[in-house]
């Protein structure tokens, strides 16, 4: 069953319809590592905060390798679909399922291997170091269910599905909220109680995301024969979704190095933007729904050869994130400390939090257009594009301003901060001019 066809019908409409659901899905994840936070903020030590901080931000760059990865499935079935070749569709499923099964455990035993030179590099204050390591090994062995889930929502979304994911992550997401209230608070576990809960919850959610597939009734259908390692599919696959996994994996680097630059300024300002990181989190899920809906929609129209439509789609989804926007950042400019107030009841914390904020407020509205333009480039196809710009603002940019701002006497996190937003909108410079250079090339 294709849920949408996004090749006819008005684009406003049909895209707030399809990006509402990712939106609320997103919401859900980001409470994730924001209830670690939260109850490890209210019922442990500030060496429990500063783990699962630092902790999350190495399982953040993992899911957005995995996502980027999984961007290629996304790809090549929205296009197969936009083109009516349902055997093709079917050939890409069968060949995800086996090429992310791979990925799998590849990337667990990785995990394993590089935890405590992660730990090193990250330096993690004394108070947390061994935290740090009991929280990134849990969330290793819970890594085939992060795969699993982001396969399965590349091929949902890919269909026109985005419900279905919506219904997994809140089922999974109370789940999370008990476990974490059981090991955390209950049996004082700490950082260690709040990866376990997480990685349950995870399981539980591609648990219900199959029991939700099997029922369908799809177009296309998927045997056995389907399921195998067919190399020209999975080498299209790769070369789609690498260079956005690469470019992922690379912006999570320069956020990890900005996370160690800050650990060198103490626990409170570790803990500080590991708030301030879960606040953002949020800030950033509305571009963040427009970028995946995009990519969906713009790859349809591709497929159907409709070039006008799709850029029209970009415009659309770029206005309406403007608005939403706005409203983030002035409240965290503003209110940062109310948001901060809700993960920690230290106040060194909450200062720490809201001076972070102050700077990622710029960021709100930045990424409203350069989300966007990710979104497009990833649906048409051009996913080196995307691969370009991330590289340029994270190792141009982000990591030397930062570092720069954390040398001055007078440092601040709000002076560290300003390195994101610097960042955000050379790269948004960058995508303006490979956008008008592939229009009147196609002209």
């Amino acid at each position: 069953m294709q849920e949408n066809n996004f090749t006819k019908g008005k684009i406003v409409g049909k895209l707030f319809k399809f990006a509402l659901p990712i939106l609320m899905a997103l919401c859900l994840q980001a409470l994730y590592g924001a209830v670690d936070l939260l109850i490890v903020g209210q019922f442990a030590t500030a060496g429990d905060v500063s783990a699962v901080a630092t902790g999350s931000q190495m399982m953040q760059m993992i899911t957005v390798v995995i996502t980027g990865l999984s961007m290629g499935t996304t790809i090549l079935l929205g296009q197969a679909i936009g083109k009516g070749k349902n055997d093709e569709a079917s050939n890409i499923i069968g060949s995800s399922i086996v090429f992310f099964a791979i990925v799998a455990v590849a990337l667990t035993v990785l995990m394993l291997i590089i935890n405590k030179p992660f730990t090193i590099i990250m330096q993690a204050p004394p108070e947390a170091f061994s935290k740090t390591m009991d929280y990134v090994m849990i969330c290793a062995l819970g890594i085939t269910f992060i795969v699993a889930y982001n396969v399965l929502g590349s091929i949902l979304r890919a269909i026109g599905d985005s419900k279905t994911p919506l219904y997994t992550v809140l089922m999974a997401s109370v789940f999370n909220v008990g476990g974490d209230l059981f090991f955390v608070q209950i049996l004082q576990m700490g950082a260690a109680g709040a990866a376990l809960a997480t990685a349950m919850a995870q399981a539980l959610s591609v648990i219900l995301c199959l029991i939700f597939l099997h029922g369908k009734k799809l177009e296309f259908s998927l045997h056995r024969e389907n399921i195998r390692f067919q190399s020209k599919i999975i080498k299209r696959i790769f070369n789609l979704g690498f260079p956005v996994a690469l470019q992922d994996a690379l912006v999570g680097v320069s956020f990890l190095a900005i996370n160690s630059i800050v650990n060198s300024l103490g626990v409170v300002a570790s803990a500080g933007v590991g708030v301030a990181e879960k606040i953002c989190a949020f800030v950033m899920l509305v571009p963040s729904a427009f970028s995946q809906s995009l990519s969906v929609f713009v790859a349809q129209n591709i497929g159907a050869g409709q070039r006008k439509r799709a850029r029209e789609a970009m415009l659309c989804g770029m206005g309406m994130s403007v608005l939403a926007g706005i409203v983030m950042s002035y409240g965290s400019f503003f209110h940062g400390s109310f948001f901060a107030n809700i993960f920690t009841a230290n106040e060194n914390i909450i200062y720490a939090a809201a001076d972070y904020l102050k700077a990622y407020s710029l960021d709100c509205l930045f990424v409203s257009f350069l989300f966007c333009f990710i979104g497009y480039f990833n649906g048409s196809g051009h996913t080196k594009i995307v691969m370009l710009q991330g590289i340029m603002g994270a190792f141009f940019v982000r990591i030397p301003v930062s570092f720069y701002m954390s040398k001055l006497q007078d440092t601040s996190l709000f002076k560290i901060g300003l390195a994101t937003p610097c960042s955000t909108l050379v790269q948004i410079v960058f995508c303006s001019a490979i956008f008008m250079y592939l229009w009147k090339k196609e002209k």
